[in-house]
Parts: C-alpha cells; structure tokens; sequence
C-alpha cells in the first residue's frame, strides 16, 4: 500500500464517518492559521460538532486531501461527505445562509440563533 492510498484511505474514512469534517492547519481549539480559524471559529460558533483533522500532523494528509478534492487550499469543509469548500466560500455561504441551508437539508445540528448574530454582526 502506498502512502497517498494510505492517506486517501484516511481521508474517506474520516468524511464517511462524521457529518461534517474540517480540514485545517491546527485544530478547532487551537488552529494555526488565519483562514483555519476563521472557518473553526464560525463551525465553533454555531455550535456545530464535527471532526477536525490537523493536516500539519501529517503531510500525507496535507497533500493528500489537496489531491483528494482537487482544491489547492486549506482549510477545506465537508458536509456528509461531500466538499463545500474553503474559506472564502464559507464566509460567504454563512452571510448569504446557504450554510445554515446546508446544514438545515443535512440534519447537521446547529445554533439558528448563533447564525443570525454573525449575519448582523457582519451586515
């Protein structure tokens, strides 16, 4: 077995094992990059519960969902296994409320309140 096959596998198994699953540099309590933050900072918000996946642990990982979702860019967010995006798009889909839109149609559990106040915030 290959690594990329081995990350691969990793990668499969951790987007059809959870809801919704984010991968980022460092973790939800602790990320390490500005855009990771961002979009674990609204999931953290919102009272969203999904898996982070730190790709600095693993630079199989880093590449290979890279690779995976043919996206050049982390942080990257799936929703019951499939991709939505990074963090422009994130952003994005939370001040329009695609994302709670998504999350309503995915029965992915979420603060509606939460949601609101980052659209006001942001209006």
């Amino acid at each position: 077995m290959t690594e990329l096959t081995t990350a691969e596998d990793a990668i499969k198994a951790a987007i059809s094992s959870n809801d919704v699953v984010l991968f980022m540099k460092g973790t939800k309590a602790m990320p390490q990059c500005g855009f990771s933050s961002r979009v674990a900072g609204v999931l953290n918000y919102m009272g969203v519960e999904y898996l982070d996946v730190n790709v600095l642990a693993d630079e199989t990982v880093r590449q290979g969902i890279k690779d995976f979702s043919d996206w050049p860019t982390i942080p990257q967010l799936y929703v019951k296994g499939e991709f939505v995006g990074g963090c422009d798009i994130i952003t994005d889909m939370t001040l329009s409320g695609e994302l709670d839109t998504l999350f309503d149609e995915n029965a992915v559990g979420y603060d509606k309140e939460a949601a609101d106040k980052i659209r006001e915030a942001n209006a």
